[in-house]
C-alpha cells in the first residue's frame, strides 16, 4: 500500500468547521477568552475544533450517529473540565490536544462498556463523500471501496498504533500532538506511527488480494 490510500482519507473524510470571526484565534486569545466568558469561549472551542472531534471519532466508532454522541460526550466532558480550571492552567492549555486526549479516553472508556456485551466489532470506516458533490459513480464507488479497506486495516491494528497512524496521517496532526494525546514522549510517538504504518501496508494488500479471490 503506498501513501494514497492515507492522502485520500485525508482529502475526504476531515469536514471544515464553519467560518467564524473568532474560530481560528490561537490558543492564548482562546484561553483569555475562556477565562472571561466561559460560555462564549466554549461555543468558540466547539466552532473552531468541532471538525477534527468529529473526524478522529468516526475513526473510533462505527455508526455515524455514535461518531456524534462520541464528540458530544467529549466536548461535555472539556466544558465541566474547564470550568473547574484557574487562568493559569488555561493559559498553559494545548487545546487541540487536549481536546483529543479527552476523546480518546472517551472512546475507550465506550469500548470497555461495548466489551461487556454482545456486539459487532468497530470497522472504523472513514466516511466517504456523499454522492452528488461532483464525483461520478465509479469514482464514489472506488473511494468507498478504499475506505472500507482501509477501515479494515485499521481496526486489526493496537489501539495505540491505530490513534497514532489516525492522528498523524488521516487527521494530520503534528508528531508532538500526537505524542501529547497519547501521553508518550515524541520519539514514542514516531515509533508508533511507523509500526502502525509498516503493518497496515500488508494489512490492506492482504484485504485486497482476499476482495480478487
Amino acid at each position: 500500500m503506498g501513501s494514497g490510500i492515507v492522502d485520500d482519507v485525508r482529502a475526504t473524510d476531515v469536514p471544515s468547521p464553519p467560518d467564524d470571526d473568532r474560530a481560528d484565534e490561537p490558543d492564548a486569545a482562546l484561553a483569555a477568552h475562556l477565562a472571561a466568558d466561559l460560555d462564549g469561549g466554549f461555543a468558540v472551542l466547539m466552532r473552531r475544533h468541532r471538525g477534527v472531534v468529529w473526524s478522529v471519532a468516526r475513526q473510533f466508532v462505527r455508526d455515524p450517529a455514535d461518531a456524534e454522541d462520541l464528540a458530544a460526550d467529549a466536548f461535555l466532558r472539556a466544558y465541566r473540565a474547564l470550568r473547574s480550571y484557574d487562568a493559569a492552567r488555561l493559559q498553559t492549555l494545548r487545546i487541540r490536544p487536549w481536546l483529543l486526549t479527552i476523546l480518546r479516553n472517551t472512546a475507550r472508556n465506550a469500548a470497555r462498556d461495548r466489551s461487556r456485551r454482545p456486539a459487532p466489532p468497530p470497522s472504523y470506516e472513514t466516511a466517504a463523500d456523499e454522492p452528488g458533490t461532483g464525483h461520478g459513480v465509479e469514482q464514489h464507488a472506488e473511494s468507498g471501496e478504499l475506505q472500507r479497506e482501509l477501515g479494515a486495516a485499521l481496526a486489526q491494528l493496537s489501539e495505540v498504533q491505530r490513534t497514532a497512524v489516525v492522528l498523524r496521517h488521516v487527521v494530520g496532526l503534528g508528531t508532538g500532538e500526537v505524542a501529547e494525546v497519547l501521553g508518550v514522549a515524541e520519539g514514542t510517538a514516531k515509533s508508533h506511527i511507523s509500526r502502525g504504518l509498516a503493518r497496515l501496508r500488508p494489512l490492506v494488500e492482504n484485504l485486497r488480494e482476499e476482495a480478487t479471490r
